[in-house]
């Protein structure tokens, strides 16, 4: 396990330990210190040794929490760096003087710093595979039966006509100046041609940067580009170069200005010249929002002049993105759908259907893994017709549905299986503490937690009257709650048959206060008297209460904040 998973786990959440928000005032978090100090003070258990030791370690806990949160100084640092912050040499004596704003931005200096170093040792390969497949003969024979000779063959033929490789790499030389290698091969139909370009990119301000070029190919090629921020809402890019070829030398010209609409809109105009492209002037308007992006296009120029307008639906929650595409110009018109589904925290793979005149169908299939790519566009007919369309559409959904539930599923619930068991092991003997001193905590709740349901059974408040923390069973959450118990009591003393849930009843009737339960929107398993139970499952609190003499239940996720009692609650009587 990772630094930082182990760091979660094994540091204290001062907040948490306190039960108070990030932007709690002064007065807050001395009032939760006072509070916890009358439950865990040594002098209140001195008549057991055995009790008074526990409560002497969590009240250091608590101690510690407040004398942290309640000195601006420390707190900053807390923020920004965690516990570990606390613990470097100097850090104290460097940022006694200084404001809590001027230690972030120390930190964010810092982390700026750590970062160009990294940039430094990293090579930043980019690569793209393409695969031109021609399956055209699977469809046009049915357009073709009354030309189909004697000896023509029964099985379709499927051909690779073409495949390009790119690659490139990355050199930081200094903290201005970076250094790219790239590279292509390709070959189509027989005739195969490559070419190697090195360039250097000079970070001049930090309004922009300049970058020359030179490579070898269809002849030697030399180029420079220029960035610069014109404001802060303009810039452009300019970009020429010179090509030696048999034929003489080709030069041209690239320039594009860009000025930003809105807060989600762009505009561009760019302008080419001279080059194997041709000339033309293109305007370009891009939006870009949390749920959609918009692209529309117009270019004016020889060969081509066309109108492209794309938009993108978003959808984060299931990770995929939905685009449709169309293009009409003078080569003709397109039309495009497709969706892109996010497999991994690096990895995509996407499938889209290109409906063109006279190009025909073609399916494009691609995966991409962090900065490799892979991209195979298959052309299936010459003509739009109904078949080539259908499977097009049809058989890359069933195959994504079976490849996904045959093998990536599976290899996903042991991957989390593996990292759960990993973490456990790597955090057993931590964890086995965690339990020990949140039955202590609980121990030394007990007197705390009468008399607080003492009183508030007589004010008919808030009476917890089992609250549940862990893995729940599904279904369980609400109307098995009952069946978690031996009896029909209610004791918070009875066992439970899920070993991956708590009870956590002493410690939730412990927070109330006058008749109100306020719990962080953050994991519940930093509280006192509380343990993650199940490392890396998702858990969830399930709180069985009286109110008013009525009876409620309410459950939440781990990290979804509580407050009891409150109207919008999903809350249900049973009185």
């Amino acid at each position: 396990m990772d630094e930082e998973g182990e760091s979660i786990l094994l540091q204290d959440n001062y907040y948490q330990l306190l039960n108070v928000s990030k932007t709690a005032t002064q007065e807050e978090i001395s009032s939760a210190y006072r509070r916890f100090s009358r439950i865990f003070h040594p002098d209140k258990h001195s008549s057991d040794p055995n009790k008074q030791k526990w409560a002497e370690q969590i009240f250091n806990k608590v101690k510690e929490a407040y004398e942290v949160l309640s000195d601006s100084h420390k707190r900053a640092i807390y923020d920004t760096l965690g516990k570990r912050g606390l613990e470097v040499d100097g850090w104290e004596i460097i940022f006694r003087t200084r404001t809590p704003r001027e230690i972030r931005e120390e930190y964010d200096r810092l982390k700026r710093e750590r970062e160009e170093r990294r940039l430094q040792q990293s090579a930043n390969p980019r690569g793209t595979i393409t695969l031109s497949i021609n399956a055209t003969d699977m469809f046009m024979k049915y357009y073709d039966e009354y030309d189909i000779l004697e000896d023509s063959a029964i099985i379709p033929t499927v051909e690779v006509s073409g495949m390009t490789i790119q690659q490139s790499i990355d050199a930081p030389v200094t903290l201005r100046n970076t250094v790219t290698l790239s590279g292509n091969i390709s070959t189509q139909n027989g005739t195969g041609t490559g070419a190697v370009t090195m360039s250097n990119r000079h970070l001049s301000s930090e309004r922009g940067w300049t970058e020359v070029e030179c490579g070898i190919g269809n002849g030697p090629v030399f180029g420079f580009k220029l960035f610069r921020t014109l404001s802060r809402l303009m810039f452009v890019n300019c970009g020429t170069g010179l090509q030696f070829t048999s034929r003489g030398i080709v030069p041209s010209f690239v320039s594009t200005m860009a000025l930003q609409l809105d807060a989600h809109s762009v505009g561009y105009l760019t302008y080419r010249a001279g080059g194997q492209a041709g000339s033309s002037m293109t305007s370009t308007y891009v939006r870009d929002s949390e749920k959609h992006h918009l692209n529309a296009a117009v270019q004016i120029g020889n060969p081509h002049s066309f109108i492209s307008f794309n938009i993108m639906r978003k959808m984060p929650q299931h990770d995929m993105k939905l685009r449709l595409a169309l293009k009409f110009g003078t080569f003709g018109a397109i039309a495009e759908y497709g969706v892109e589904k996010k497999v991994s925290q690096n990895s995509s793979v996407s499938a889209a259907v290109m409906l063109g005149v006279p190009s025909g169908v073609m399916l494009k299939l691609k995966w991409s893994c962090s900065s490799q790519t892979v991209v195979v566009p298959i052309h299936l007919c010459e003509e739009v017709i109904p078949a080539p369309v259908f499977y097009a559409t049809v058989v890359p959904m069933l195959s994504w549905l079976i490849l996904k539930k045959l093998v990536l599923d599976p290899i996903a619930r042991e991957r989390r299986e593996r990292e759960r068991q990993r973490s456990m092991e790597a955090n057993f003997e931590r964890l086995q503490e965690m339990q020990r001193q949140a039955r202590a905590t609980i121990e030394l709740m007990r007197e705390t937690y009468s008399r607080i349901r003492s009183d508030e059974e007589k004010n008919k408040g808030l009476v917890i009257i089992r609250a549940l923390y862990g893995k729940l069973p599904e279904g369980a959450t609400e109307h098995e709650i009952e069946s978690e118990q031996t009896g029909d009591t209610g004791s918070p003393d009875s066992p439970l048959r899920y070993l991956e849930v708590i009870d956590v009843t002493i410690p939730v009737q412990c927070l109330i206060k006058d008749s109100r339960l306020e719990l962080l929107e953050a994991s519940k398993s930093e509280l006192p008297g509380f343990y993650d139970p199940c490392v890396g499952d998702d858990k969830h609190l399930t709180i069985k209460y009286f109110f008013h003499s009525n009876l409620h239940c309410c459950t939440v996720s781990d990290t979804q904040a509580v407050v009891l009692p409150r109207n919008n609650h999903r809350i249900k009587n049973r009185s």
